[in-house]
């Protein structure tokens, strides 16, 4: 049960892989019990997620990251951790505040599948952001401003404000992004995913 939490960043990495080799070698079940979805992600085959004792999804470290079935495992795998902001449904699109997200294919019927004009809370990893430069229709698009960069060395963390949502957005260093810079954001349409607010479960299938 979390046997890695008092050791310090770099022990945890080495300690971490040695486990996973162990592992290997031995050929043995081992249930590995974390509050840390990195040690889950990089050291299990399947993940069993649980929030308040009750098994939310059971998976590979893939399924979950690409198809996670609630807000809760959306939020919890994944680092930084994934997006969120209320939309509106209009049709087979979204109001984002002031912007329209056209939408096709999967996400599409899922707007579809709701009343128009109803909430739904869509969710997006920084890592699958892009700036728009370019982009083409299948990508949905947002205006943003920048408000804070953390450069990392090859990459930089960018916090922004998108229509009353703090967006954060992880991008190559190279995009050479400033503090108040407005910004056009994408994210592809097939890493869009789409919820239930008061389900809170996915309603893309």
């Amino acid at each position: 049960d979390e046997p890695l939490s008092n050791l310090d960043a770099k022990l945890r990495v080495q300690t971490r892989a040695e486990i996973a080799r162990l592992h290997q070698r031995l050929g043995t079940t081992t249930v590995y019990v974390t509050h840390d979805q990195v040690e889950a992600m990089t050291m299990g085959d399947r993940i069993c997620v649980m929030k308040d004792g009750l098994l939310q999804q059971v998976g590979s470290p893939q399924e979950l990251y690409d198809h996670p079935v609630n807000i809760f495992v959306a939020g919890f795998i994944g680092s930084p951790s994934m997006n969120f902001a209320t939309t509106q449904t209009e049709g087979k699109d979204l109001m984002f505040g002031g912007a329209k997200l056209e939408l096709s294919g999967a996400q599409a019927r899922a707007a579809e599948s709701v009343s128009d004009g109803a909430q739904v809370l869509i969710g997006f990893r920084p890592e699958h952001i892009e700036l728009a430069n370019g982009q083409g229709g299948s990508a949905v698009r947002f205006p943003a401003k920048v408000d804070v960069v953390e450069y990392l060395g090859n990459e930089e963390l960018i916090h922004a404000q998108a229509e009353g949502n703090e967006v954060v957005a992880l991008l190559p260093s190279d995009r050479k992004v400033s503090v108040g810079d407005s910004v056009d954001l994408a994210v592809p349409m097939e890493k869009l995913h789409i919820f239930d607010p008061e389900s809170e479960k996915t309603l893309v299938g």
